[in-house]
């Protein structure tokens, strides 16, 4: 039995659909282990942590992103402080 071209349409764009979640889901995985990586270099090197709390700041502007953020920033700042302490 044939396809008609109808049905052949539908399944090239079922499969682009299953094609963009495979890729959009790649993509966040990306964005957790690189995040993971420098929030991790940050909570250890002071200039990190200065340059991340400060990126985020400038970057994160909704207010339920920043309730998520604020503890980060709280322990990147810490990490700062106690490195500027050090020098001191």
């Amino acid at each position: 039995m044939s396809r008609s071209i109808d049905q052949q349409i539908a399944e090239a764009q079922a499969k682009l659909n299953r094609l963009k979640s495979r890729q959009k889901a790649a993509d966040t995985r990306r964005k957790i282990i690189v995040g993971a990586v420098v929030t991790t270099e940050a909570l250890k090197d002071p200039k990190i942590a200065r340059w991340m709390a400060g990126t985020l700041r400038k970057n994160v502007t909704r207010d339920v992103d920043l309730k998520e953020v604020t503890g980060l920033l709280d322990e990147l700042d810490a990490r700062a402080a106690q490195a500027k302490g050090d020098r001191e």
